[in-house]
């Protein structure tokens, strides 16, 4: 898989000329149905392969099919991280392989029980952030990305919408993205009659410290309860034995008395939780530390995904400055499974511990999410009378 932001730390390594930008790409037409990575009643991203190979810790095997619901009452509108691999600042908009695989990889599962909605968008490269991080000049507009964004939102507002409830889901540069679009377009506004949710994971959203509203949203709580709405679900992810280092830019905002949300969708009124995750089974993909074989022997997943029940616990903590999804491996030698996940940003052989989990914010918890989308929806229904 290609994954957020990774290939940009892996070309640091192995950098190539960054091509000037010069006029960008024209806008999408979101009237236009190839200007959408997910489109309801269509073959497509959202329609790849969801079967996962469930292990479980005394290595037996057993495969969990996948059926999009043909009926879904809501709809999931999501916006992808960053993966363009093209030369520019900013992207063409145009659909490629690296935007197909993280909608397969991030979005489509969602399609369990709503219409998932994604338009493809003018984001900031992999080739800038690749430049950006290594110290140069790099002229990507971020206006444009978001531009799109807003413009594709309003056109499924005024043409596919008609009243139903919707979650908005990004991650990294998705979410940032979707963060503006709350403050500017939702929070507090007509619009927000329609949020059951929103799932911003692998970015910071500010809230005053020990309270669930305030900050960068004035009228959208965290969420706490599986059946509130209108609420945010977001989160960073570290390993528990791994923290931020004071160096890492997640997990930490800069607004005085304020912290960065963390909502754990496995324990939403706090405390450690298992979670119900869904792991790439081949791993995070490039600049990710490998995975290790499933069990013990070796034997190959023939599956996307692979479920591992009880492999993993997760716990929203504050650690200084810092405030983030504490991951727990539950590694016990003594069984056949897989005592390691992997996820870290690797480059070189070198982890780069201020990326945490990022690769996996959202495999780790996935089933979660999707299921939390669902209830939150639920109870959304009922409150609207559908």
């Amino acid at each position: 898989m290609i994954r957020p932001l990774l290939i940009a730390l892996l070309a640091i390594a192995a950098p190539t000329p960054l091509v000037a930008q010069g006029a960008p790409a024209p806008a999408p037409d979101y009237a236009n149905p190839d200007t959408w990575l997910c489109r309801p009643g269509r073959a497509d991203s959202c329609t790849a392969d969801q079967s996962a190979t469930v292990i479980k810790a005394d290595g037996s095997r057993s495969i969990e099919a996948f059926a999009a619901d043909p009926s879904a009452k809501f709809d999931c509108f999501y916006v992808y991280p960053t993966v363009s691999i093209e030369p520019t600042p900013n992207a063409s908009g145009r659909l490629t392989g690296a935007e197909k695989q993280v909608a397969a990889f991030q979005a489509a599962r969602f399609t369990k029980h709503c219409r998932v909605f994604a338009p493809l968008y003018r984001q900031v490269t992999l080739t800038a952030l690749r430049d950006l991080l290594a110290g140069k000049p790099v002229n990507a507009d971020r206006t444009i990305a978001y531009d799109d964004v807003k413009r594709a939102w309003q056109h499924y507002l005024a043409a596919d919408n008609h009243g139903r409830g919707v979650v908005l889901i990004g991650h990294s540069q998705g979410s940032g993205i979707l963060k503006q679009l709350i403050a500017e377009e939702i929070d507090g506004k007509p619009a927000q009659k329609l949020l059951i949710s929103a799932m911003l994971m692998g970015t910071n959203v500010a809230v005053p410290a020990g309270k669930d509203v305030g900050g960068d949203f004035k009228a959208v709580p965290l969420c706490r309860k599986a059946d509130q709405t209108g609420c945010l679900v977001s989160y960073v992810t570290f390993r528990r034995d791994a923290p931020p280092p004071e160096t890492s830019r997640f997990g930490v905002v800069a607004q005085p008395g304020m912290v960065a949300a963390c909502v754990n969708p496995a324990a939403l009124g706090g405390g450690k939780a298992l979670t119900d995750n869904y792991l790439g089974t081949h791993g995070a993909g490039l600049a990710s530390s490998a995975q290790a074989p499933w069990t013990k022997d070796g034997a190959p997943v023939t599956t996307p995904f692979v479920k591992a029940p009880g492999l993993i616990s997760a716990e929203c903590v504050k650690q200084g400055r810092f405030s983030y999804l504490a991951v727990t491996v539950n590694a016990d030698p003594a069984d056949p499974r897989t005592d390691t996940i992997g996820g870290d940003v690797e480059v070189n052989g070198v982890i780069l511990k201020e990326w945490g989990l990022h690769l996996i914010d959202m495999p780790v918890e996935m089933g979660n999410l999707v299921e939390l989308s669902n209830s939150e929806a639920k109870a959304w229904l009922r409150a609207n009378g559908r």
